[in-house]
């Protein structure tokens, strides 16, 4: 078979099993097998298809047209010009979230080596990010769960950026903050879904780690948990940037607003609103 008709028969499995970004999907899978980005794959289209790489990317196909995520199959995937390893067992990370980090990242212009805590931390994408915006911010990038907690130390690892540690903790633990001195910014994406409508999730979407998904029955725990226990650790004029899920904006201005002042949410390029912010009162 030629390089052109493996990638056309992969990408058939993709359409035939209803993925919607077949051709795209396919063109990634075909790189990671063949090496080969879309321009070599056309110029080279009639070559004769190595039977190695041919049956690892009809392989990643079979997966993808299983419903496995086409992240998970690559093994990294890109965020705010970062390059992050992700699989099972790790929320992948999301182009909303990049909303999440240049809001904290505005709001701490100008503060000299800032203290934050990012708060279900999962690969590190919104720690890694704001250290790729801020220089010289020392972020504790918290985690509970030793899987999702692998994945963030190989990507600290890999990035480079020295002011970013790994802590394993519970966020949700009262006693978790007394690890913290006062901090210049909590940030957060943490799980926001209600747990009555995962079931309803892509089937994609399912395929990623309940824990990172699941706010409890109203979405609302860890909202909770952070205006309780980490808000309060924040110094007058701190901080606080949380990502959120559709339709939850009022209920967290609400929760964050004995703690907060000028508090906004910020809509995402879909027009959703996706972030709530604001600052410690002094």
């Amino acid at each position: 078979m030629t390089l052109g008709e493996v990638y056309r028969g992969g990408k058939r499995l993709l359409e035939e099993a209803g993925c919607d970004s077949a051709g795209f999907d396919a063109g990634c899978l075909f790189q990671k097998a063949f090496g080969l980005d879309r321009q070599q794959r056309v110029m080279r289209s009639e070559e004769e298809a190595d039977p190695e790489q041919t049956e690892r990317y009809l392989s990643l196909a079979r997966g993808r047209a299983d419903g496995r995520p086409l992240q998970y199959l690559l093994g990294e995937w890109p965020f705010l010009g970062l390059t992050l390893e992700v699989g099972e067992g790790v929320l992948i990370p999301r182009e909303e979230t990049e909303l999440l980090v240049r809001t904290a990242a505005e709001q701490l212009k100008g503060r000299e080596n800032p203290e934050v805590v990012d708060l279900c931390a999962g690969t590190g994408a919104v720690a890694l990010g704001l250290a790729s915006l801020v220089p010289g911010a020392r972020i504790s990038a918290v985690e509970k769960y030793e899987d999702a907690l692998a994945y963030l130390r190989r990507n600290i690892k890999r990035t480079g950026f020295p002011g970013v540690k790994a802590v394993r903790l519970d966020v949700l633990d009262p006693a978790s903050v007394e690890c913290f001195s006062t901090l210049d910014a909590v940030v957060s994406n943490p799980p926001y879904v209600c747990a009555g409508e995962i079931a309803s999730l892509q089937r994609e979407v399912r395929r990623e780690p309940r824990e990172a998904l699941d706010g409890g029955e109203d979405g609302l725990v860890f909202y909770r948990a952070i205006a309780e226990i980490w808000l309060p650790k924040l110094k007058p004029g701190g901080v606080a940037a949380v990502e959120i899920g559709e339709g939850q904006a009022r209920d967290v201005e609400a929760l964050f607003s004995s703690e907060l002042t000028e508090i906004g949410t910020f809509r995402d390029f879909n027009g959703t609103e996706r972030v709530v912010a604001g600052k410690k009162r002094s």
